[in-house]
């Protein structure tokens, strides 16, 4: 943003020619007496760095995500943006590993960054960490899984969409839909948030759901073992699938299979657009998940410089938003250059 100030053309009135070099001369000698800012004091010896006002913000943004994934690629995108936008150094990592995750918060701590934000799909793992977070003054935001755990945690905001409300809006849909029977098909072991979206899919279906444990790691696998689920059960009638790459998964089970299942999942890639544009996916539950990426830089980065606080003690919401034939032309070119 460019800072506009008067520009002076002259001495301005009532203001003595002999004045203006006394005036300049006393405005140094008060700078030479005030001298440099004091960094603040880092407290007990070997104690992580405090963070400090002075200089860019630096935010460590650490996920749950795997590497190349897709979905995690875009809240990077969000992340670095709003530093790029905003002057702050943005450190992206991630690991799927709850321990190795662990890890990289306890480095962040250490480092004495001015900003933390973490995904906790297992918040007992990242309790330790956090709190070290917390008692070093690093202000912590929380986003996309552990929202039941973010204020208990001392986290000042955390920002995602609500996992059992969004459940809700894609059980509500198939019901809408005609659906009998849902396979809810979870693709991480020990993720709080997947079962909160099966049951959530529950409350707001009302009709049969079961729900189907397998691993994204293994693709193969996976589609394997869906394919099994409704050759097994031919009432089966819908399922619904947590990420976007188990979606192809799914779509390519039931069609080996010949079953009249249908296919929605949560989240977006440009694979998923296609699926929706050619009927093999009735839509898509997407969370913003740029958002996720994009807002705690910018809350930070007030909560720095302003003291600001958002949310009054609940989470900022960023979805769900349900993709399906009639809008997914205008989203779709927004997933084209990674921010959707």
């Amino acid at each position: 943003m460019t800072s506009h100030r008067p520009r002076w053309k002259g001495r301005g009135p009532g203001v003595p020619r002999g004045l203006v070099p006394v005036l300049a001369a006393a405005a140094i000698l008060l700078s030479a007496c005030t001298g440099p800012t004091a960094l603040p004091d880092s407290g007990t010896p070997g104690a992580p760095p405090s963070p400090t006002k002075d200089g860019p913000l630096r935010v460590a943004v650490i996920s749950h995500g795997t590497a190349g994934d897709a979905f995690w690629n875009v809240v990077k995108n969000g992340a670095e943006t709003a530093g790029e936008e905003l002057g702050v150094q943005v450190e992206y990592n991630s690991d799927g590993d709850p321990g190795n995750q662990a890890k990289l918060v306890d480095n962040a701590v250490a480092q004495g960054v001015g900003g933390l934000v973490v995904s906790m799909a297992n918040p007992e793992a990242l309790k330790p960490s956090i709190d070290a977070a917390v008692r070093a003054n690093i202000p912590v935001i929380t986003i996309n899984s552990g929202e039941d755990k973010s204020a208990e945690y001392g986290a000042i905001t955390h920002i995602g969409q609500n996992e059992g409300i969004a459940g809700e809006n894609a059980g509500r849909k198939f019901a809408e839909l005609g659906k009998k029977k849902l396979l809810c098909v979870v693709h991480e072991a020990g993720n709080v948030g997947q079962a909160q979206r099966c049951e959530g899919a529950r409350t707001g279906f009302g009709g049969q759901v079961e729900t189907l444990q397998v691993d994204i790691s293994n693709p193969t696998d996976a589609q394997s073992r869906i394919r099994g689920a409704v050759q097994t059960d031919g009432s089966i009638d819908a399922v619904l699938t947590l990420n976007s790459q188990v979606a192809a998964n799914a779509v390519n089970a039931i069609g080996q299979v010949g079953s009249a299942a249908e296919v929605a999942t949560f989240d977006l890639n440009t694979d998923v657009v296609a699926a929706i544009k050619s009927d093999q996916v009735l839509f898509a539950v997407d969370q913003q998940q740029y958002e996720q990426g994009y807002l705690p830089i910018v809350f930070l980065k007030l909560n720095r410089d302003n003291a600001n606080v958002v949310g009054g003690g609940r989470p900022v919401l960023t979805g769900p938003d349900l993709i399906e034939k009639s809008n997914v032309d205008e989203v779709g070119q927004y997933v084209d250059r990674g921010t959707r």
